[in-house]
């Protein structure tokens, strides 16, 4: 009994918790995460740097400070639950880094911070479902490219084969191999940039080259396609099923205080009755 009395938060750690779980506190970092991208954007123009950097760089600490306030008060209000959560984690490492000293070489690592606008992704709730049919769609995105990784491991060997001596600058090693099949698997430049001029000096190039197209380009590449689809169907589908059980829990809920309800109302006719008939006899 003790411990757990002891483990319980203090009150003004719980009222912490109660207003950094505000709507407004919540919306008003999010508008400071949008404010810092807009401003990290800005800095990279030459332009807006040479006559307003000053600015940029007091909001750049502004924001920097703000962040810091928010993560410190976070950790003292959840103590040690503050890393359960994945989001947290990653704030923590985004605002450290930028904490880093301004160098040349941790300017890119500064820059880092942009990365907590995805945090927008788990506001709007079209975004959140994209994302949970990204996540449920990875094992079978997985068979996919296990597949897709065989079919250019042969054609790869295949090319570099047959055309390393003629073409060695695209295909003289595997992973030149590799790196042009990906090219034209793409269709960046594929006929004029590479298979014509192989076609120049191999005829027949053609029936190497088209049918790995049709197998990685239209096939493999809309199995994905095929797989996203029907992921976010089934979120879909199991978020309208999810709403549809709360709506019958609120229906049964209804129905069940509607019912007592009625019971009662029922018990006080019957003990009005009572009182009249006994009324009467008297």
């Amino acid at each position: 009994m003790d411990q757990r009395v002891n483990s319980e938060p203090a009150p003004h750690r719980l009222r912490l918790r109660t207003f950094l779980e505000r709507d407004a506190v919540r919306n008003s970092i999010l508008a400071v995460i949008i404010f810092n991208a807009i401003t990290l954007g800005l800095g990279t123009s030459v332009w807006i740097s040479d006559r307003i950097g000053n600015i940029l760089q007091i909001i750049d600490f502004l924001v920097i400070s703000i962040f810091v306030i928010e993560l410190s008060t976070k950790l003292y209000a959840y103590g040690f639950g503050f890393f359960r959560n994945a989001w947290n984690i990653f704030d923590f490492c985004i605002v450290s880094i930028g904490l880093m000293p301004q160098t040349q070489t941790l300017s890119v690592l500064r820059g880092l911070r942009v990365l907590r606008a995805l945090r927008l992704l788990t506001i709007v709730p079209q975004m959140r479902a994209v994302i949970k049919a990204l996540l449920d769609a990875l094992p079978g995105m997985g068979a996919v490219i296990i597949m897709l990784s065989i079919v250019y491991y042969i054609f790869a060997v295949m090319a570099t084969m047959m055309y390393r001596d003629t073409f060695p600058q695209w295909f003289g090693t595997l992973g030149e191999s590799l790196y042009s099949l990906f090219q034209i698997m793409t269709l960046e430049s594929w006929s004029m940039g590479i298979v014509r001029p192989v076609m120049e000096i191999h005829p027949y190039a053609w029936a190497f080259f088209v049918p790995f197209i049709i197998v990685t380009a239209l096939s493999v590449l809309n199995l994905f396609i095929g797989l996203l689809v029907n992921t976010m169907q089934a979120a879909v589908e199991a978020e309208t099923e999810a709403e549809i059980e709360i709506l019958k829990k609120m229906l049964v809920k209804k129905n069940n205080e509607l019912d007592a309800h009625i019971l009662s109302m029922h018990e006080e006719v019957r003990a009005m009755r009572k009182e009249m008939r006994e009324g009467r006899n008297g």
